[in-house]
């Protein structure tokens, strides 16, 4: 019997399904974010300005928390929380593994002992059991990273970081526009963290902010976003003051007005584009579902995903090769999937400085090794993601075994 033809790959010579790469993510701008802008840069303030104060309180809004900080990317986000906790020298903070590794970074920058604990293999959202395992007399916090844009089990972290005493810091990086249990992202933990890099919901170009309901904290903040200094520039002009001083040690963490004033109009389209996403998640949903080479992560019925990634897993049970080759030839089709993430305690620098290796965080070592991001953000049409289904169909076929 003849084997039945199928296309040449792109990667062997084939013809691509896309003539250009269609990007896992990238920004949105518009005339509106242009000409906030151009106002700023028109203005006499270009940073400790008043675009910031009225970014922070559109975004306290936009989440419902009491206070917003903003700072000058999401790693400086990170940092800040662990600053106003109080993270110092031997304090223990227990991170997923499964995430980028500034979540992990912040706590070393403190000179704090990050513990990575393993995920659910299903959601790749950390494992409160596995959390809950790794909790000392020396933990002085619990990171939940909500991973692809759906929240953790904040439930179940609550009551551990209750029982325990520690904080609970959520790295909500990927979920602004989510939401667990009715809860919005960004009240869930006692200090919530965001990045508002050109992939994310919004962007600022770079930038990042932290909301919390604790005022002491958020004023801890912000003097540690600005040196350690408890007034800025704008502060003493408006009081004609040239007199300051630093009362901690800080960093300059500070957003610029031009940054503050591009995410004050972006955060206005913010609900469009999450249901956007939503829209694409539930195309890919709808088309993946009979393709047994592949497999959706799965969401938790108590959450809303704000979905900053669809996030696939191969099966290894179909498929002939290993996830590099499925990469290769997707992105040579056109697609320009990712891979988020290498496990953080598998990264050289973490191997060498803390022993860790393979066996400690099994579950997301086993997912690293299969998953695959594919292109999600609001402007993509269904057209694009026909694309994106036709190229994963089109692989999945040629290297079926």
């Amino acid at each position: 019997m003849p084997t039945e033809s199928r296309p040449s790959l792109a990667v062997d010579g084939g013809t691509p399904i896309r003539a250009s790469l269609l990007p896992y993510g990238r920004q949105s701008i518009g005339a509106d974010d242009i000409q906030a802008v151009v106002e700023v840069l028109q203005s006499h303030w270009l940073t400790t300005g008043p675009q910031i104060g009225e970014f922070e309180a559109s975004l306290a809004k936009t989440v419902g928390a009491p206070e917003a900080v903003a700072v000058s990317n999401g790693t400086a986000a990170l940092h800040a929380a662990m600053h106003a906790i109080g993270v110092g020298p031997g304090d223990e903070v227990i991170v997923p593994t499964m995430t980028f590794a500034a979540s992990a970074n912040a706590v070393l920058y403190q000179g704090g002992v990050p513990v990575f604990a393993d995920v659910n293999s299903d959601t790749l959202l950390v494992d409160p059991a596995s959390v809950e395992a790794r909790l000392t007399p020396r933990t002085r916090a619990i990171v939940a990273v909500d991973y692809a844009g759906q929240p953790c089990d904040y439930s179940a972290l609550r009551v551990l970081a209750s029982r325990h005493s520690v904080a609970l810091i959520a790295d909500a990086c990927h979920a602004i526009g989510g939401a667990w249990r009715g809860d919005s992202v960004g009240t869930l933990a006692d200090l919530s963290c965001f990045s508002f890099h050109p992939v994310k919901h919004i962007t600022t170009g770079e930038g990042g902010a932290i909301c919390t309901a604790k005022p002491d904290l958020a004023r801890r903040m912000r003097v540690f976003r600005n040196h350690g200094i408890t007034s800025d520039h704008r502060q003493r002009e408006l009081t004609g003051s040239w007199f300051y001083e630093m009362t901690d040690l800080g960093y300059n963490y500070r957003m610029t007005d031009i940054q503050a004033a591009l995410g004050r109009v972006q955060l206005s389209k913010l609900p469009n584009w999450v249901a956007r996403r939503r829209e694409i998640a539930k195309l890919y949903n709808r088309r993946l579902a009979d393709l047994p080479a592949v497999k959706p992560l799965t969401v938790h019925t108590d959450a809303s995903h704000a979905y900053h990634l669809y996030v696939i897993a191969l099966n290894d049970n179909v498929l002939r090769v290993g996830r590099a080759k499925v990469y290769e030839a997707l992105r040579a089709e056109g697609i320009g999937v990712n891979v988020h993430y290498i496990p953080v305690h598998l990264h050289p620098y973490y191997k060498a400085r803390f022993g860790t290796d393979f066996g400690l965080c099994p579950n997301a070592e086993s997912a690293y090794e299969r998953i695959l991001s594919l292109p999600m953000f609001p402007d993509m049409t269904d057209g694009d993601v026909e694309d994106v289904v036709a190229a994963i169909v089109k692989v999945t076929a040629a290297y079926a075994k």
